[in-house]
């Protein structure tokens, strides 16, 4: 999984109340470009959700779970087809964990950063990054010009850009891009906001 190679350098982040909502957006998103997403295990039937999903995408699919907190979390979402995992912090459990996928772990302190690559993070994901911004996540390249950082938490497409210049590799989005739709949302509407991302990012990344 290459960060830096993700279309629009996007993690979409699929968090809804309805388990076949849910999976229509994972692929309506797919059909719009936004290739990569997580599927959050706090959804109703998120591992379904991923199994479906990678039924219909194919083996190739940049198809992960979202909210990881145990290993049994791993184990179990791995079994169901994600090809990554997203955790909000780092537990004790998740330390233990054998999983080979590759793991994103949020952090948002420096030991937390440090503890996130020491166990093997592929990227950290900067969570709740909306505390802090583009600035702190420039603080924070400082002391570790070679983590590669995610920004997730209240990023919209303005944000997304500026967090993209401040050095991250990719940005994580949920609402701002996925609004209402995985919980029975207008699927018109989420394909018009991801054409919308689309257009944002490609200019940014053009530039």
């Amino acid at each position: 999984m290459h960060l830096t190679e993700l279309p629009y350098r996007t993690l979409a982040i699929v968090r809804g109340t309805n388990r076949d909502a849910a999976l229509r957006t994972v692929l309506v998103l797919a059909e719009e470009g936004i290739t990569a997403a997580e599927v959050s295990l706090t959804t109703p039937d998120a591992l379904w959700v991923i199994e479906q999903a990678r039924r219909e995408l194919g083996p190739h699919a940049t198809l992960g779970a979202g909210t990881v907190l145990t290993g049994e979390d791993a184990a179990r979402a791995a079994d169901a087809g994600a090809s990554f995992l997203v955790t909000p912090g780092l537990g004790d459990d998740l330390r233990r964990t054998t999983s080979e996928l590759p793991l994103l772990i949020g952090a948002l302190t420096p030991s937390e950063v440090i503890a996130a690559k020491e166990n093997g993070a592929l990227a950290v994901k900067l969570f709740p990054a909306s505390l802090g911004g583009p600035g702190y996540l420039k603080a924070l390249r400082d002391p570790f010009p070679g983590v590669p950082f995610v920004p997730v938490g209240g990023v919209d497409a303005a944000l997304a850009l500026t967090y993209l210049a401040a050095g991250a590799v990719a940005v994580g989005v949920g609402s701002p891009l996925v609004g209402d739709a995985a919980s029975g949302g207008d699927l018109n509407a989420l394909r018009a906001r991801a054409a919308g991302w689309r257009t944002a990012l490609t200019e940014e990344i053009a530039a």
